[in-house]
């Protein structure tokens, strides 16, 4: 019990009070605050929406849409005018779509049940605990997992895989297919 109580050395620490993300103007409230019904109502719950209902709400909200999007549902996307999403993509059930800036999906994309794709993070070494945002790019072909995770910044090339539960951390390679957390390539994909 006297390790529990045990004083490390004074450092630095957090000061989450002094958290100010204000230059962050993602866009004007009302827009985002009727986004976020249309979502609750449309896109974030398990009613069965049709698609052609949901890429239009979508395009009404400045998402670009292309063709045969498939958009399943329990679906969870912050903000559709940072989103673009090209033809023939398949978004599964229980997706989150945390977009505070710009995704870019190209074309014949899967994303699988309960991915996230994340473009905000912290500076964990401020004590004020900045956020950062950076984009995602998924290039045609890609294969996200599921519950697989994109995080901040991360471009995957043409056709790459993140299979099951794994972690992209960094862009991933063309043809590449990754697994584990950090994700790491562990063999190239063949199409025959």
């Amino acid at each position: 019990m006297k390790d529990l109580l045990t004083v490390t050395p004074a450092r630095k620490s957090t000061h989450l009070d002094q958290y100010n993300n204000s230059w962050y103007q993602p866009g004007p409230g009302w827009k985002i605050l009727l986004w976020i019904v249309t979502n609750a109502v449309f896109f974030n719950n398990s009613l069965a929406v049709f698609n052609s209902l949901k890429c239009w709400l979508l395009q009404k909200f400045g998402a670009k849409i292309g063709k045969g999007v498939v958009i399943k549902t329990s679906v969870n996307i912050k903000y559709p005018w940072f989103l673009e999403i090209g033809d023939q993509v398949w978004i599964g059930e229980n997706v989150w779509i945390d977009n505070l800036t710009y995704v870019i999906v190209r074309n014949h994309v899967c994303i699988s049940q309960g991915a996230l794709l994340l473009t905000g993070n912290h500076n964990y070494k401020k004590p004020t605990f900045d956020l950062i945002v950076k984009g995602i790019l998924l290039e045609d072909g890609v294969w996200i997992g599921a519950r697989a995770t994109v995080c901040p910044g991360v471009r995957c090339n043409s056709h790459a895989v993140l299979t099951v539960g794994a972690v992209a951390t960094s862009d991933l390679e063309a043809y590449g297919i990754y697994s584990g957390s950090p994700a790491k390539k562990i063999k190239e994909r063949v199409i025959d």
